[in-house]
């Protein structure tokens, strides 16, 4: 037999089950749809266990989250789904500053989360980005174009709408809750920014992967978390009971677990679109993805809605779209300058 007939043979005996797996595990359009999908459902169960009336315990949440994460990617890598590699203390040693700076991201995030709705979230969720562009000039020799410059000031313009159309009264009371919730939102901005660009330096030293760096994070997590929240969290009967109320306490931890499993299933999902797509379009999807994550506060939390609150969405999913614009055109700038100066 003919090296042609058997390819013809193996090709006939391919089931089409696997055919077709292989068709969505390289699918784009499905990719982008999974990523988009993973990131809502991760805002919304968070949104839904930090909005309880009496939830005081995000120290545990977040602990519970990254346990379900340690153990679905054990999970997976048992499998062979996925791999990374194994610990090593040194490698943890070298780590554990970006875990610090990840606990204070994640907890200030939570509480933002907690007193904030999901269109302001989302929105003000952008200022990071300019800390972020303007630290990589400070430290690393970047540069912040025009058009940057530009979608920048649009982050700043839909936010500052976003507290126009943010009138919506609190249980608690709404200068309280007004206060309150934008502290937590502009230390999640500068702890999410110093934690990103620290992590840039520190991730030279252990060459990690996503999942070496998923794997890590969690499970160095884990420990001050709990710490934190024994020390921090009242774990009486009575806290418990408010916390866990009867009602819901079902739903709420099943809500914890989900959120837990819906972190790896954004990674993986970033993953998969960048694989399948490129980064310019990964980066594209992250600037849209911006607007069905605010919506999903109007659907699912009965956010404020009036003119400013939809104006600041719209406006924020437009500075999004021309800063990954932006991000793509100085992209395409530099590559076309690295053969002229390899010439010089």
């Amino acid at each position: 037999m003919s090296v042609n007939e058997k390819r013809e043979e193996n090709i006939a005996v391919t089931p089409a089950p696997a055919a077709g797996l292989a068709a969505i595990a390289n699918s784009g359009p499905i990719s982008i749809m999974s990523y988009c999908g993973a990131s809502i459902l991760m805002t919304v169960t968070n949104k839904y266990v930090v909005s309880g009336a009496d939830f005081n315990m995000i120290f545990l949440l977040l602990a519970v989250q990254s346990a379900v994460c340690i153990a679905l990617i054990s999970t997976l890598k048992h499998f062979g789904v996925i791999t990374y590699r194994e610990f090593n203390k040194n490698e943890a040693k070298k780590w554990s500053p970006i875990v610090f700076m990840l606990v204070g991201m994640i907890y200030t995030s939570s509480k933002a989360l907690q007193h904030l709705s999901i269109p302001v979230y989302t929105i003000f969720k952008n200022l990071t980005i300019i800390l972020i562009a303007y630290g990589e000039v400070l430290w690393f020799g970047g540069e912040v174009t025009p058009m940057a410059l530009g979608s920048f000031i649009l982050m700043v313009f839909s936010s500052v709408i976003a507290c126009y159309g943010d009138t919506k009264p609190s249980p608690d009371g709404a200068v309280s809750n007004f206060s309150i919730g934008y502290f937590w939102m502009f230390t999640n901005c500068f702890s999410s920014a110093g934690f990103v660009l620290f992590m840039r330096k520190r991730i030279k030293l252990t060459n990690f992967k996503d999942f070496d760096t998923m794997y890590y994070n969690n499970l160095l997590s884990i420990p001050i978390l709990l710490g934190a929240s024994f020390l921090l969290e009242g774990w009486s009967s009575a806290n418990l009971e408010l916390n866990f109320p009867a009602g819901s306490r079902t739903a709420v931890i099943s809500a914890m677990v989900f959120s837990g499993m819906s972190s790896v299933g954004i990674s993986y999902t970033s993953a998969w679109c960048i694989r399948v797509t490129s980064s310019t379009t990964y980066s594209m999807v992250g600037a849209l993805n911006k607007l069905p994550i605010a919506l999903s506060g109007l659907v699912f939390f009965n956010a404020a809605i009036n003119f400013f609150s939809i104006s600041s969405i719209f406006v924020g999913f437009i500075a999004g779209l021309v800063y990954a614009l932006a991000k793509q055109k100085a992209q395409a700038a530099k590559a076309q300058s690295l053969p002229t100066a390899g010439k010089s």
